[in-house]
């Protein structure tokens, strides 16, 4: 799997830059944004083979996967990934870590308590610090800490180099309160997400300078204060390796060593079966195999899968004959191919056989897949064309198709600021609206996007370009001026011509007549065939080798979008996750965890019409269905402000001043991005119906969000957000509004899509900024409806995670929403868990 960089909430003037074509908005009618009730919804339980810590036995090594070695293990630095959030979550403080509900939950083992103790003049929070919590250094962790991470991510002081300065900008001082185990934190501005501050909490040897925070926390943590401390970090083995913290205070870590090891997606499933990894995410594929394992283990019948499966009677009998044949060349080579075929069959049952003693847990990950519209420019620039897109996307089927085959619940998400469990989640699409053809059509033809439209001269042209190019009618003119000329000099010349030349001059005329006219109908032939290819490629019909080769597909080339199967979700590859602002230690940029196999698109209609049924429609039944249209027959008035009836259907893409509608859908070409691309070719299927036509490009994981995402060269794009329990402070800078710099280039912040309004961005404001919780969610409610409105985001649905652990392990697996509790984890099999001279026992 690839990764990319994202920060995750650069400092603003670290913002990616990009050009705005502004334009205003429409935002439609908001329904049940005011509502004072939460919508109950039901989150997926965690699956983690849960045990009490009196079950799990001390001792052993467990060594977990990650995609890469950490490039930092400074969680605030713009390049931490998902495999700093697993390391600094074991090594240092988390005040607030999420619970399975999705909200923070104070953390005894660092607090006894923390909370608002004044509201006016000013926002004050004391922290009342554990009386045991200290760094591994045996230094009392307190409010000397608290101010220097507070001082190097206030954003005040331009040499830290930090991704994100959210909420601490509002903090005014920071104080010793009645003694070193009190802290008072004084905010110049109220700060309702107070709880996400001082997470992870660093010692102030790290913060406290430019250079131990910029470079010395990179490779190395010399003071932590976790369950476990850093033993030591190996680039060259791929691995870093934790070790228990002996000035630990709280539970006693169950693991004598717990080791993360970078695994490629690709090497996982043979890291399971030669036991180098005991923990990671793994894709569909791996995950059946591991079922069928367990399947065949408990059967003890032969394997009817992996290599050799397909091999038919027929095709094996004549291996056999060619194998034993008198031809010596041909037997040579048969003999070859079926000992490399024992050989990889061996292979296989010896990894299934070691599969066995693995579990696949599985639930919903804390993050979501979107389709991302650019609205900078083009087509998307019009919130028609944006809410036309979105009107005719099947949201349903596409959960059903991501969910329904890993009998997880296949419910499109509703909402771009939280997820279904967590507080104040509510279905917000309403403001958007469902899933309706017609009414996409319609919204296309109000922007002026009609069936013959890409034949349409633009309405815009500029004076005098005409002067530049004749057009048909000025050369028939010069060509007839130029024949009546040369006619009057033949005829001037003929009088002095014999009788017998006048006979040869007719002749020759009459054949030079001839060939001219045979000219002229190759010449209109091949003009009729160059429009013809011209026609097939505006509507994506060209199915050249040379563009498959440039990574470019078109809709309507070859299969259509849809027809071929969706692969199934892969938990290690797939979208890209983008994380929002505040969690800058929890970014992932792990690819989507996708679906299983869908079915063939059928060739029968949805009144169950065949093709050929349809085409013998007669010149009368198309009349008579023209004039049932709504609004009448063609060309008949309409009261002012009645939208133009939609087609009936659509049949190839939509065109407006001589343009087609195209959109250019860029998707992630690497190995482990098939899932992902089949879900963009669903989409894409979805919008051929309605007349928008899509030209998928596939460009390198590596540079799918640096050069395309984040710069802004797409129209359409699949990524993910991760969950948050702040979305008043995550939330805002992926949905903000877009602002001019002084250079003249565009502050994007997060918001990748470059669609934003005024009162999305005050809504946003007022919700961080209000201490009331009940009334913070409702402002968060009413920008949801209002982004939904805008048509930048559509949610689609919550990403499957797929994690494979050692049977024997308790206390892991897949989280949801929940913090790992590393201390806990362990082997409820003491043969398995103990030291060597206890697995002699």
């Amino acid at each position: 799997m690839s990764h990319v960089g994202v920060p995750r909430g650069t400092v603003r003037k670290r913002r990616s830059l990009a050009l705005l074509t502004a334009g205003v908005l429409t935002i439609p009618a908001l329904a049940g944004c005011s509502s004072d009730s939460e919508e109950t919804s039901r989150g997926v339980p965690q699956d983690i083979a849960p045990a009490a810590r009196d079950r799990v036995a001390d001792g052993s090594t467990v060594n977990w996967a990650v995609d890469a070695m950490p490039t930092t293990l400074n969680a605030f630095q713009a390049d931490a990934d998902s495999a700093t959030t697993k390391i600094t979550g074991a090594l240092l403080p988390t005040l607030f870590p999420m619970d399975a509900a999705g909200q923070p939950k104070l953390n005894p083992d660092y607090l006894e308590s923390a909370k608002i103790i004044e509201r006016e003049p000013k926002q004050v929070v004391l922290y009342k610090l554990n009386q045991q919590a200290v760094w591994s250094d045996g230094r009392e962790i307190g409010a000397p800490d608290f101010v220097a991470q507070w001082r190097a991510l206030s954003g005040k002081d331009s040499a830290f180099w930090t991704a994100r300065n959210a909420g601490y900008e509002r903090i005014e001082k920071i104080e010793r309160g009645a003694d070193d185990l009190q802290v008072r934190v004084t905010f110049a501005k109220p700060y309702a997400d107070w709880r996400s501050l001082f997470s992870p909490l660093y010692p102030k040897e790290i913060t406290g300078k430019p250079d131990t925070f910029n470079d010395g926390a990179r490779t190395t943590l010399k003071n932590t204060a976790g369950p476990f401390q850093l033993k030591s970090v190996s680039k060259a083995k791929g691995t870093v390796t934790l070790t228990r913290n002996p000035r630990w205070w709280g539970d006693k870590a169950k693991l004598d060593t717990l080791v993360f090891r970078a695994v490629a997606p690709k090497d996982r499933t043979k890291a399971l079966a030669d036991g180098t990894v005991h923990i990671t995410d793994v894709d569909a594929t791996t995950a059946d195999r591991i079922a069928l394992a367990l399947r065949d283990g408990s059967n003890g019948q032969p394997l009817t899968h992996g290599p050799g499966a397909d091999l038919t009677p027929a095709a094996a009998l004549r291996s056999w004959a060619l194998a034993n044949g008198s031809d010596e060349e041909q037997a040579e080579i048969a003999q070859a191919a079926r000992e490399k075929n024992r050989k990889a069959v061996a292979a296989y049952g010896a990894e299934q056989k070691a599969l066995r003693g693995y579990a696949v847990r599985k639930s919903l990950e804390p993050a979501y897949t979107q389709l991302a519209l650019n609205g900078e420019s083009g087509p998307l620039a019009d919130d028609r064309v944006r809410r036309a897109v979105a009107r005719a996307l099947d949201r349903q089927e596409l959960a059903e198709t991501v969910l329904k085959p890993l009998g997880l619940p296949a419910k499109p998400l509703g909402s771009h600021l939280a997820l279904a469990g967590q507080p104040g989640y509510k279905d917000g699409s309403g403001a958007l609206g469902d899933q309706n053809t017609k009414e996409a059509q319609a919204l296309l033809a109000d922007a002026g996007w009609t069936q013959g439209g890409a034949a349409e001269k633009p309405k815009d042209t500029k004076a005098g370009s005409e002067a530049e190019k004749k057009t048909d009618k000025d050369e028939a003119e010069d060509k007839k001026k130029d024949a009546e000329g040369k006619a009057d000099t033949e005829d001037k010349e003929g009088t002095e011509k014999t009788e017998a030349e006048e006979k040869k001059a007719d002749k020759d005329e009459a054949e030079d007549k001839k060939k001219a006219d045979k000219d002229a109908d190759k010449t209109d032939k091949d003009a009729d065939e160059d429009e013809e290819k011209a026609d097939r490629a505006a509507v994506g019909s060209d199915d050249s080798a040379a563009s498959r080769a440039e990574g470019l597909y078109i809709v309507g080339q070859d299969d259509k979008p849809g027809a071929a199967p969706v692969q199934a979700p892969d938990a290690s590859t797939a979208t890209h996750v983008l994380a929002p602002s505040r969690a800058a230690a929890a970014q992932s940029l792990a690819l989507l965890r996708q679906a299983s196999a869908v079915s063939a698109v059928s060739a029968v209609s949805e009144d169950g019409t065949t093709a050929e049924a349809a085409s013998k429609a007669t010149a009368q039944d198309k009349a008579t269905a023209q004039d049932k249209q709504p609004g009448g027959a063609a060309g008949a008035y309409a009261p002012l402000g009645t939208a133009a009836p939609a087609p009936a259907s659509v049949k190839g893409p939509l065109g407006k001043d001589g343009k087609t509608l195209t959109l250019r859908f860029v998707l992630p070409s690497g190995p482990g991005s098939q899932s992902l691309r089949g879900v963009g070719e669903r989409i894409a299927a979805m919008l051929e119906k309605i007349g928008i036509g899509t030209e998928i490009t596939k460009v390198p994981d590596e540079s799918y969000f640096k050069d395309h995402i984040a710069s802004g060269d797409y129209d359409l794009a699949l990524y993910s957000w991760p969950a948050t329990a702040y979305p008043a402070t995550d939330g805002r800078p992926i949905y903000a509004k877009p602002e001019p710099a002084t250079d003249g280039s565009l502050l994007v912040e997060q918001n990748y899509t470059r669609v934003g309004t005024d009162h999305i961005d005050q809504l946003f404001d007022q919700a961080v900024a209000e201490l009331d919780e009940k009334a913070a969610r409702e402002l968060m409610k009413q920008a949801d409806a209002r982004i939904w409105a805008a048509a930048g985001s559509i949610p689609l649905f919550q990403r499957p995670q797929l994690v494979a652990v050692d049977k024997k392990l308790a206390n892991v697996g897949a989280f949801g929403f929940a913090a790992p509790r590393y201390q806990d984890i362990g082997f409820t099999d003491r043969q398995a868990a103990g030291s060597p001279a206890d697995r002699k026992k």
